[in-house]
C-alpha cells in the first residue's frame, strides 16, 4: 500500500480540515504559557534571587500548575537560563537603539556599553545578571550566554572600524571577549559600590579611555 505524505503527517490541514487551526491554537497556548513562566521567573528572580525562589513560586505567579512548568522547563535552572537570555536580549535591543546615532566606532561601542552599565543600576537586572548569573549557570555557560546576543555585533563593529581606519585592532574577537569580561567586572563594581551611580560614571569614562587607546593614528 502506498501512503501519501499528507496522510502520514495528518493530512487534514491540506484539505482545510480542523487540524490546522487547532494546531495553531495549541502552539499559541504553549507559547503563552512559556512566556508567562519566563515573565514570572524574571519578576521573582529579580526581586528575591534564585535561591529564595521555588518552582512552586514561579508556577503560582504564572497561574499554571507545576506540571505545566516542568513540561516547558526541566529544572528551575532552566527557567533562570531563559530569563537570563531574555534580559540580555532586551539589553541588546536597547543598546542598538542607544548607539543608532553614534558618529564613530568609539561612540557606538561606548553607547552600547553604557546601556549595560545603566541597566546594572536596576536591582532586578543586577541580581539576575551579576549576582546570580555566574553562580547559577556556571562560568562556562554564563560566558556562552553572555556572549550570545552581542558578541558578533561587537566583533563586527571592531572589524568595520579597523577597515575604515578609525581603530587599529589586530584581533577583534579577542578584544571583544576582553571587553565583555571588563563589563562583567564593571557590573560587580557597581553592584558592590556604596555609590553605584558614581561608580557607573567612573567605569564608563575608563571604558571610553580604553577604547580610545585603539584609535588609529594619522597615516
Amino acid at each position: 500500500m502506498v501512503v501519501s505524505e499528507s496522510a502520514m503527517t495528518g493530512g487534514g490541514a491540506a484539505g482545510g480540515g480542523p487540524e490546522g487551526p487547532a494546531a495553531s491554537l495549541r502552539a499559541e497556548q504553549v507559547a503563552q504559557t512559556r512566556a508567562a513562566l519566563v515573565r514570572a521567573g524574571r519578576g521573582l528572580f529579580g526581586a528575591k534571587g534564585f535561591a529564595s525562589t521555588s518552582v512552586e513560586d514561579i508556577a503560582t505567579s504564572a497561574r499554571v500548575t507545576t506540571g505545566a512548568l516542568y513540561h516547558h522547563f526541566p529544572t528551575k535552572t532552566a527557567v533562570f537560563e531563559a530569563v537570563f537570555e531574555q534580559v540580555h536580549a532586551d539589553m541588546m535591543e536597547a543598546s542598538l537603539q542607544a548607539s543608532a546615532g553614534a558618529t564613530d566606532a568609539i561612540e557606538l561601542l561606548t553607547a552600547g556599553f553604557g546601556v549595560f552599565l545603566d541597566k546594572v543600576l536596576e536591582p532586578e537586572v543586577q541580581r539576575i545578571l551579576i549576582s546570580d548569573g555566574p553562580a547559577v549557570l556556571g562560568l562556562t555557560r554564563f560566558i556562552e550566554l553572555d556572549e550570545r546576543h552581542a558578541f558578533e555585533a561587537t566583533v563586527a563593529a571592531l572589524e568595520i572600524a579597523t577597515a575604515q581606519g578609525v581603530l587599529n585592532v589586530e584581533d577583534p574577537q579577542t578584544l571583544a571577549r576582553l571587553l565583555f569580561g571588563t563589563l562583567t567586572r564593571a557590573g560587580l563594581l557597581i553592584a558592590s559600590s556604596a555609590e553605584p551611580e558614581r561608580t557607573r560614571d567612573a567605569v564608563a569614562a575608563t571604558l571610553r579611555t580604553m577604547l580610545s587607546g585603539f584609535a588609529a593614528g594619522p597615516g
